[in-house]
């Protein structure tokens, strides 16, 4: 299933969140919960996770100090979970520190993971976004 969509949801009292419920099936394997590049969560199936890390790291030396770098980011700041019975994932401190989430929270479909996004940042992201997307497109030109 590809995530798509953005969704508005609030953390409650013990820093859990709510997947969206057309979401839920597709982590019935697990969930791996990891810093991002950006100022969020990500919420990766095992299997992606794996896909994402290897299509860059499998590429790099092994002993290299970039791959060295980059492996201790990913898997480093990684975390395994499990949805509870009611749908639910904790947020640790050290996901909410990375990404400034405080309480409301938006949940983004970006194809092959879901982004936690504190709502304040996200809306800062989106206006920053839009001014920059046109250009971003037309400077990748078009394959041929």
């Amino acid at each position: 299933m590809a995530f798509r969509g953005h969704f508005d949801y609030s953390l409650d009292a013990k820093n859990r969140l709510n997947i969206p419920p057309k979401f839920r099936a597709s982590f019935s394997g697990g969930v791996v919960l990891a810093k991002a590049l950006e100022p969020c969560v990500a919420i990766w199936t095992p299997e992606a996770f794996e896909a994402f890390t290897e299509s860059f790291l499998a590429n790099l030396n092994p002993v290299s100090a970039e791959r060295r770098k980059l492996t201790r980011f990913f898997a480093g700041s990684s975390f395994d979970a499990e949805l509870d019975a009611a749908g639910r994932i904790t947020l640790n401190p050290a996901l909410l520190a990375h990404a400034g989430i405080k309480k409301e929270v938006v949940v983004v479909g970006v194809l092959n993971h879901l982004q936690v996004w504190d709502r304040e940042k996200w809306l800062e992201d989106q206006e920053s976004l839009n001014a920059e997307v046109v250009e971003i497109a037309e400077s990748l030109g078009h394959p041929s």
